[in-house]
């Protein structure tokens, strides 16, 4: 058993949430029955991240404003804005590619009896109360919206808080962080149960939905990498951009692909942006922090497994909500854990905007998880090599308007 147990561990996540699913699979098809107990495993890996989730939200992103500082004089808020400005887009993108393209997903329970908000008025006023809930009620009943609002304004009250006081804070997220990849090494178990839970309930056919859901999701992560993101750079620096974006995903997207953690990439860019010529005082504060803030691909994941949910209970979305959720999705994203599967845990907010519920925010997370497996792959590579396209491209403008000479194809 310890020898089983030992080469289990030595497997991936990635592997071993392969080998739950086909477990699932396998047992739905043939002893629906007697494997019936193993819905459990399911319901306690979706109740553990929902009552994780709420926690880590705030300890995040109430960390990451506390401890910000002002840097050198560096090409910092241009980065920033190609950051906020390309994770923005690529959620307007997901969100415009959704529609095109409904995508219904096949829940296994409680999407019965919902009512959707009336129009973008309510949606906003519901918006506005959640807002200022109150904090331990917000976390409590997992109002996402309220949390995050929360959050802010606890890292700016911070801000100027002794160093030992945002160390504990740090500290804190760090050990909930740690929490999320246990409750998340649980995911092999958890997604047989809730393959075995959906197919047992609606039948083989409800995978079929997955890989439509999964083929708009990269289609557009692809999208994003191969016309939005050259379209940004061209506009900044007036040249032939996809050198310089070929580059990015060839040195940094594809290792970013295979780790599937942005943070596990840093070294990776800081060598890039360093054959590249860049400025060490810009990239060695851009490239850390885009692993944080700079999140096109969970963009894109919020989006498109939100609107998901929203086609699949019926729930009619009208233009100016869905640019507020386009808003929101790049807000969602900047506040991802960096843990696999991070951006899948802040779909509940983004669900929220329309007035679903928690329990059924986490079957879409479930739904995450099991396509996770290629999901989370093009996502960190998106991130992942957008940190150095932008970082480089913001620089690559300063050098143009010093009339000094950007040669990307030599870079």
């Amino acid at each position: 058993m310890k020898s089983m147990l030992k080469k289990w561990n030595q497997l991936s996540l990635v592997k071993q949430i392969i080998i739950g699913l086909i477990i699932g699979i396998i047992l739905a098809v043939t002893i629906p029955e007697a494997a019936k107990p193993v819905v459990i495993l399911g319901s306690l890996f979706v109740g553990a991240l929902k009552a994780i989730a709420p926690v880590l939200v705030l300890f995040l992103v109430m960390s990451a404003i506390a401890q910000h500082k002002s840097g050198h004089q560096t090409n910092m808020k241009s980065i920033i804005f190609l950051y906020l400005l390309g994770t923005f887009l690529a959620g307007l993108t997901a969100v415009i590619v959704s529609f095109i393209f409904p995508v219904g997903l096949t829940l296994a329970k409680g999407v019965k009896d919902l009512t959707a908000p009336g129009g973008v008025v309510e949606v906003l006023k519901a918006l506005l109360l959640n807002v200022v809930d109150n904090p331990v009620k917000a976390i409590y009943s997992a109002n996402y919206i309220g949390i995050l609002a929360w959050a802010i304004v606890f890292g700016l009250a911070l801000r100027n808080a002794p160093d030992t006081t945002k160390a504990m804070i740090s500290n804190f997220s760090d050990a909930v962080s740690k929490m999320v990849t246990w409750v998340i090494k649980c995911a092999p178990l958890g997604i047989m149960g809730l393959v075995f839970e959906s197919i047992t309930a609606n039948g083989v056919e409800s995978l079929l939905s997955y890989g439509k859901l999964l083929a708009v999701l990269i289609g557009c992560m692809v999208f994003v990498a191969l016309v939005v993101n050259p379209i940004i750079v061209f506009v900044a620096i007036r040249q032939n951009p996809y050198p310089l974006v070929f580059k990015c995903l060839k040195e940094s997207g594809i290792t970013a692909f295979f780790t599937r953690s942005s943070a596990s990439n840093i070294p990776v860019n800081m060598r890039l942006c360093e054959k590249l010529g860049l400025n060490k005082d810009s990239y060695s504060v851009s490239i850390p922090l885009g692993a944080t803030i700079n999140m096109a691909g969970a963009a894109v994941t919020i989006s498109v497994l939100t609107l998901a949910a929203v086609h699949t209970l019926g729930i009619q979305v009208d233009l100016p909500t869905a640019i507020i959720l386009s808003v929101l999705s790049a807000i969602c994203a900047c506040g991802a854990s960096g843990v696999a599967g991070g951006s899948l845990l802040l779909i509940p907010l983004a669900c929220s905007l329309f007035g679903i519920s928690a329990d059924v925010a986490m079957q879409v997370v479930g739904v995450g998880f099991i396509i996770g497996v290629l999901q989370d792959s093009f996502e960190t590579a998106l991130n992942s090599s957008t940190d150095v396209l932008f970082t480089a491209t913001a620089e690559f403008k300063e050098w143009r308007k010093e009339g000094r000479k950007v040669d990307i194809h030599s870079a």
